[in-house]
């Protein structure tokens, strides 16, 4: 093969690597990694920190992990292979997460977490998370309000391998146990899943009738519960869910779910782009790793604020 045969085949390859959808810009390429985009939460996660990096300059590889640690792991190893500069995560679990996020340091990868804890600190750079405790009692006090301090209720829980499920009920509880007259008559977990909630809230309104409000640990559930409420004609239970989300937002406006709690999702997200991308120049992010960002209540006073996870001014 002759000098000029390759040096323009050489050019050819370089003009289509640049070009390729895998290609990194000049200031790399930072991993995008969520749950489900199913759920409008992790998806406003995933869009938010999608449109600030490339705010920032650039390319991003977003991945989702549907909340298996293993698929994880694998999508590290996928982001470590294309040589990112940074990831962004919302966790599949605090312990399961803690080899993955390590391995990525090794491979001199930093990791900015949003959402979700692990359960080690010193290997993610910064875990920027809402303050779910905080947010809780917020929800559980206005769900007390709701109820008039009284009356039998449920609570549907998140995932229980997931941090926040237990911060969330942990915080619902120290509000409601002070009520003698508040009653739990159930409590199961519906796993953030919509579908699981529609179903144990039958069975619930089922063996407990006189049931009169439900607390949800997070909208997806909250609206599954609904739905089965409306289903069974019981549009007289209180419900109170957790996230912000806009379809929970649409049932407060419309006279259904009473109130959820919002925590900025996408705000948290694009904070974590921008504390990567800080860290990326200088080698730090001028914050402390473990960051709380509060939550506000949401019900029919300010739902016509909300937006996409976020609260207009």
């Amino acid at each position: 093969m002759n000098i000029l045969r390759r040096t323009l085949i050489a050019s050819v390859a370089v003009a289509a690597f640049a070009t390729s959808p895998f290609a990194a810009s000049a200031d790399g390429l930072i991993a995008i990694i969520t749950p489900s985009h199913d759920n409008p939460f992790f998806k406003a996660e995933a869009v938010g920190a999608e449109a600030r990096a490339k705010d920032l300059g650039y390319e991003t590889l977003v991945l989702v992990h549907d909340d298996d640690a293993n698929k994880q792991s694998e999508l590290f190893d996928t982001a470590i292979a294309r040589g990112a500069k940074a990831i962004i995560l919302d966790n599949a679990g605090a312990d399961a997460t803690v080899g993955a996020v390590k391995r990525a340091k090794d491979a001199g990868i930093p990791s900015f977490l949003i959402d979700r804890e692990i359960t080690e600190s010193g290997i993610a750079v910064s875990q920027i998370v809402s303050n779910n405790y905080q947010g809780a009692q917020l929800g559980a006090e206005e769900f007390v309000k709701l109820m008039g301090e009284k009356g039998k209720f449920a609570e549907l829980v998140g995932k229980e391998s997931d941090t926040n499920a237990g911060i969330r009920s942990s915080g619902y509880h120290d509000i409601i146990d002070q009520y003698p007259d508040m009653e739990m008559v159930a409590q199961q977990s519906a796993n953030w899943s919509q579908t699981e909630a529609y179903s144990k809230m039958e069975t619930i309104l089922q063996a407990n009738p006189e049931i009169k409000g439900v607390i949800s640990g997070n909208d997806t559930m909250a609206m599954g519960a609904w739905a089965a409420l409306e289903a069974a004609g019981r549009t007289d239970v209180i419900v109170v869910g957790f996230d912000g989300s806009n379809d929970v937002r649409d049932s407060i406006k419309a006279g259904g779910i009473k109130a959820t709690v919002l925590q900025p999702a996408y705000r948290q997200a694009q904070l974590a782009v921008e504390q990567a991308d800080q860290y990326l120049k200088t080698g730090k992010t001028g914050q402390d790793e473990k960051q709380l960002m509060d939550c506000v209540l949401i019900n029919s006073d300010n739902a016509g604020k909300l937006e996409t996870f976020a609260l207009a001014e």
